[in-house]
C-alpha cells in the first residue's frame, strides 16, 4: 500500500477526504491515486473538518496524529506518530473489514 510511507519518527498516510457523510468511516483505498478514502461528517469549513480527521485518527490509533500537508485540500497527507505501516494496516483491516 504506497499511501502509507514509513518514517523514522512514524508514519506519513496519504488521504482523500468525502466531507458531510452521515458518520466517520475509511470506505477503501484509491490505487490509482495510492489515497486512503476517508468519509467524514463535518463540511470542510473554519478547520472542522481538520479536526476531525486529527480527533477520529487519534481515536483510531491511540497515537499523536497531525496533518503534515493539504489543511485546504481534499488530499492530505497525515503524520502518525510511533506507529509502524503494518500496525495501522492491522487497526485498518481489523475496523473496517470492507476495507480492501
Amino acid at each position: 500500500m504506497l499511501a502509507l510511507k514509513e518514517i523514522d519518527d512514524g508514519l506519513l498516510v496519504n488521504i482523500e477526504i468525502s466531507p458531510n457523510s452521515s458518520k466517520f468511516e475509511i470506505s477503501g483505498y484509491d490505487e490509482w491515486r495510492d489515497e486512503i478514502q476517508v468519509r467524514i461528517t463535518s463540511i470542510p469549513q473554519k478547520g472542522k473538518a481538520n479536526r476531525e480527521i486529527i480527533k477520529e485518527f487519534i481515536k483510531l490509533t491511540g497515537s499523536r496524529v497531525e496533518i503534515v500537508s493539504g489543511l485546504k485540500s481534499r488530499h492530505k497527507t497525515l503524520k502518525i506518530y510511533d506507529l509502524s505501516k503494518g500496525e495501522l494496516e492491522d487497526i485498518l483491516f481489523k475496523n473496517y473489514p470492507d476495507f480492501n
